[in-house]
């Protein structure tokens, strides 16, 4: 048994925002429950609902620009910048800028959209 994996074709999630999101390591690729690892790229003046996941999100911003309202606080990450958002936190992230944003975002555990908690 091999003592790693390399993903060559990650799971692309099929969205209806425009929003790549290729899971490289999670449920949907390979199965992993306990951390996700997903490549993204939210299109200029994108954005989601409001959510409580119940998962810890990591965020590294590859380029461009990435707005989170956290507890009424707005947060905005560029190139080069993380950040760790708790579990069970209300948070919305989106894109308002004009140009795309690429980043990696890890969950702990894996993210899964049946405790993500959209609201409507």
């Amino acid at each position: 048994m091999k003592k790693y994996f390399i993903q060559k074709s990650p799971f692309v999630v099929p969205t209806t925002d425009g929003k790549l999101i290729e899971e490289h390591h999670g449920n949907a690729t390979t199965g992993n429950k306990d951390i996700s690892v997903a490549h993204m790229i939210a299109q200029p003046k994108w954005s989601e609902p409001f959510q409580t996941p119940e998962f810890e999100e990591y965020t590294y911003i590859i380029s461009g620009k990435k707005q989170f309202i956290i507890d009424d606080e707005i947060i905005i990450l560029e190139a080069g910048q993380s950040i760790k958002i708790e579990k069970n936190t209300r948070v919305q992230y989106s894109n308002p800028f004009d140009e795309p944003c690429e980043y990696m975002s890890i969950c702990k555990p894996a993210f899964d959209f049946t405790k993500v908690h959209r609201e409507e």
